[in-house]
């Protein structure tokens, strides 16, 4: 069963999407150098983040709302567990079993965003770590009605604050070539949202706007591609990196521990 594919839901095999699954993959690369023992991963998409982190795990478990198309050698695939699953909440994982929880772009999608925090510090064990990454609301060019919310540095570090006992919060930005390709997208929005007089982005209904946004976005990101091709295809996963905090981060990259004992 293959998943909804979506402009929210990009893909690692589609050329316009490029750039966007070049910046969720540092938090992957980044995560692999972490994580080790048992692992569970909250929003899993199409299963080339389970492919990148299964081998540094022992045991690893997935959840997405949509079953996974990923395919690994047999001997790593005998380590993945998959679920179909919303949440939170975590249903049927016991306490403190998780070395290491993983989730990207997932928690803005969440209605109750500390009650899935608080289930994930359930699950991990004294000491484990969840590692996170959200959108930085002050680098989003057009509200996606597809999030919930996104969070300022101030929010994010406040969320955090109620349910861990410590956390490592920094952002992942580009280089110039990143940036170039960010201020032409910031462009070519502007020429779609001049036309919202009356600001209905901001005050219809979420579900309202999804459809029309989706539309909308795959055709931007498709016009990017064809306009910029040559720039679009050599932004790799080194033009992205992870640094401390500040407002003109495109992502929150959160490292989070539960306390020992």
């Amino acid at each position: 069963m293959s998943i909804i594919q979506t402009a929210e839901r990009h893909s690692s095999k589609i050329p316009s999407d490029n750039v966007m699954h070049q910046r969720h993959m540092i938090a992957y690369d980044e995560a692999s150098k972490l994580i080790k023992g048992k692992v569970l991963e909250i929003g899993s998409g199409e299963g080339y983040g389970i492919e990148y982190l299964a081998p540094h795990a022992i045991q690893y478990h997935a959840i997405d709302k949509f079953v996974s198309n990923y395919q690994l050698n047999d001997s790593e695939n005998s380590k993945v567990i998959f679920y179909k699953m919303k949440v939170p909440p975590l249903v049927n994982f016991e306490n403190s079993i998780f070395d290491y929880v993983v989730s990207f772009q997932v928690i803005e999608h969440i209605e109750k965003d500390e009650f899935f925090l608080r289930e994930i510090y359930r699950v991990l064990k004294p000491g484990g770590i969840l590692i996170l990454t959200t959108p930085n609301r002050n680098m989003s060019l057009t509200r996606n009605p597809w999030h919930i919310r996104e969070y300022t540095p101030s929010e994010i570090q406040k969320l955090f604050n109620k349910v861990f006992d410590s956390q490592d919060i920094k952002g992942v930005y580009g280089n110039q070539k990143v940036m170039d390709y960010y201020y032409a997208n910031k462009l070519s929005i502007s020429k779609i949202t001049r036309f919202d007089l009356l600001d209905l982005q901001h005050k219809l209904p979420r579900k309202l706007l999804q459809i029309p946004y989706d539309i909308l976005n795959r055709i931007n990101r498709n016009k990017l591609h064809k306009t910029n091709k040559e720039s679009v295809n050599q932004i790799i996963l080194s033009d992205f990196y992870i640094d401390n905090i500040n407002d003109n981060c495109f992502d929150f990259f959160i490292k989070a521990q539960k306390k020992i004992g």
